[in-house]
């Protein structure tokens, strides 16, 4: 049993500790004064989130980009509130180049099929997309703008965090993002992307056409932003780059409850047995592993099986090397403050991801009011 637990913490250690590695080798970019050359065609999907919609609006119209330059496209997923009417409502007002289309369902699922849609009727070379309950920063293409004239990438990951995270329910789901993107950022540095986010994400038009879009992946729900990703590092043409910058930050909302939390990242889980990317895969098994570990050695050690003392000391190394790549990722988006949630925290993690994972396994998922099969 030591030597399983010895193996299982190596392997952790190797991988988190890469990550950590990886974390500072990718340099924080600095905004500069230069002339907007690029466009944009901003893309956003939605369905019934007239609630989360006014906030979203808001940072749209406040977006410090010259308003020529780029285009906010709409789509519609037979939403079934007043979305429309606010969308309608703010299009006539605003003097932005804003549009509003139907979604178009052709496959199993509804995001990729909305974002195909859009991206044929984009005006613009660079597609964004963000989602409907997200707020964006005033100089966010700004960031992506000066970005692209230095780097030159044809597919951008960029940063997503959480806001309003005042109870400890709240904080429990920061902490769990800010890990997600301490890693992607880490995969990033070296040189093994494997994550990102499609409330942040930008990418050539041209690109989306020569690999086909999502084909090959339209018959699962989720997954727009992660097997684009897969695309564009697997195509020998792309140049593939993290934004690692604080005015490019979007930020979305937690979730309100267990069972919405839960369902999220049930639905987050049921995709990764489609990954095709070896590194994203093997990482997930090493993280699954040491959380199933520290689950089981709690069982052998209550039944005397194994003593306390093994576990103990995984929990303490597993709570030592998470918390630096946290801390990393909480001091970048300037989040310091939930990591006093932390040691609550992660006593209750192994048990919350362990659960996820084996519910996406045997279980669908419901999502937007609809209900999915793996």
């Amino acid at each position: 049993m030591s030597l399983i637990a010895l193996i299982i913490v190596i392997l952790y250690l190797a991988l988190i500790g890469s990550l950590i590695l990886g974390f500072d080798k990718v340099n924080e970019f600095t905004l500069k004064d230069v002339t907007p050359e690029n466009r944009f065609s901003i893309l956003i999907p939605f369905r019934n989130e007239a609630e989360n919609l006014p906030a979203l609006l808001q940072s749209i119209s406040t977006l410090n980009y010259p308003k020529a330059h780029f285009e906010i496209i709409f789509i519609d997923d037979d939403s079934e509130d007043n979305s429309v009417t606010l969308i309608n409502a703010f299009q006539k007002k605003s003097k932005l180049n804003i549009s509003l289309i139907k979604n178009t369902r052709s496959s199993n699922s509804p995001k990729k099929d909305a974002i195909t849609l859009a991206i044929s009727q984009a005006k613009h070379p660079w597609i964004i997309t963000t989602d409907a309950d997200c707020v964006l920063p005033t100089y966010w293409l700004d960031s992506f703008d000066c970005f692209i004239q230095e780097h030159q990438p044809d597919f951008i990951v960029a940063p997503v965090t959480l806001s309003h995270c005042n109870t400890f329910f709240k904080r429990f789901q920061l902490l769990e993002i800010l890990s997600l993107q301490g890693a992607t950022i880490g995969g990033f540095g070296i040189n093994k992307p494997f994550l990102s986010n499609g409330a942040n994400l930008g990418f050539k038009t041209d690109f989306f056409n020569t690999v086909n879009g999502y084909q090959g992946n339209n018959t699962i729900a989720s997954g727009d932003d992660i097997f684009l990703l897969e695309k564009a590092i697997n195509h020998p043409q792309t140049q593939v780059e993290y934004l690692k910058c604080d005015k490019a930050v979007v930020t979305t909302i937690p979730e309100n409850s267990i069972t919405s939390l839960f369902a999220q990242r049930v639905r987050w889980a049921a995709k990764t047995s489609n990954y095709r990317n070896v590194f994203g895969k093997l990482s997930g098994l090493v993280i699954f592993t040491m959380n199933a570990a520290l689950l089981c050695y709690l069982l052998f050690a209550i039944s005397g099986v194994v003593s306390y003392k093994v576990l103990v000391y995984v929990f303490i190394i597993k709570f030592c090397i998470d918390f630096l790549l946290i801390f990393k990722s909480a001091r970048f988006f300037n989040q310091e403050h939930t990591l006093f949630s932390y040691i609550f925290g992660c006593f209750l993690y192994p048990f919350f991801s362990v659960f996820v994972a084996f519910t996406s396994v045997f279980k669908g998922y419901k999502w937007k009011g609809r209900a999915y099969r793996k």
